[in-house]
């Protein structure tokens, strides 16, 4: 037998146990995945190992088709999550895109932080990823207090991502009257880490 680092031999352990568990409750599970998936709804969210959006949902694999990395960005140059979004509305059929912020986030402080400061030029990966967080830290009158701050800055980074969002060709062309299909909706939630509750902001695009 293969020596097995402890966390990784704990995540294959659970993960049998799982795929038997969902096995004797519904035999037909496997067999109707493996056949395709037909999500309704597409999370782009945050990579933080907090917010698993499939279990803080209590979803189930199929239900949610996902895009996460560092502060849940939706950049207008990121061939990755346009790719993404492309394929669940064209592809997928997905109705619903919902962009997820949460509370505590690691990104959404750092850019704060680094809003305090004079600008610099982006050194790591990391800080250009970060940039136009950082930005719309510096372009908002942000409350003096550093905990409110960062609270509305992690808001507003949600309303902007779902601006983006909005402008990106395949929800434009689910709007336009002489397409076929559903119109796709754009929603911005906020998931509070202390209390396991996610928060609709209310600025689904378009109103329902």
């Amino acid at each position: 037998m293969s020596h097995q680092v402890p966390i990784l031999e704990r995540l294959l352990s659970a993960n049998a146990q799982w795929a038997d568990a969902v096995q004797q409750s519904d035999p037909k599970f496997f067999p109707t995945s493996s056949k395709g998936q037909y999500p309704k709804v597409l999370w782009i969210g945050c990579a933080d190992s907090r917010v698993p959006e499939s279990v803080i949902t209590n979803a189930k694999p199929g239900d949610i088709f996902v895009h996460r990395n560092i502060a849940n960005q939706f950049n207008s140059k990121d061939d990755s999550a346009h790719s993404v979004l492309a394929y669940a509305v064209k592809v997928v059929g997905v109705e619903h895109v919902v962009v997820v912020g949460h509370t505590r986030c690691g990104g959404a402080i750092a850019c704060y932080d680094a809003s305090r400061k004079p600008p610099a030029n982006p050194e790591s990966p990391l800080d250009r990823w970060l940039t136009p967080l950082t930005e719309l830290a510096r372009s908002l009158n942000l409350p003096p207090d550093r905990d409110a701050a960062i609270s509305v800055l992690i808001e507003e980074n949600v309303k902007e991502q779902v601006k983006t969002v909005c402008q990106a060709e395949p929800i434009q062309s689910s709007w336009k009257p002489q397409e076929k299909g559903k119109p796709v909706s754009v929603h911005g939630w906020i998931y509070d880490i202390a209390t396991g509750r996610i928060k609709d902001l209310n600025i689904t695009q378009p109103t329902q």
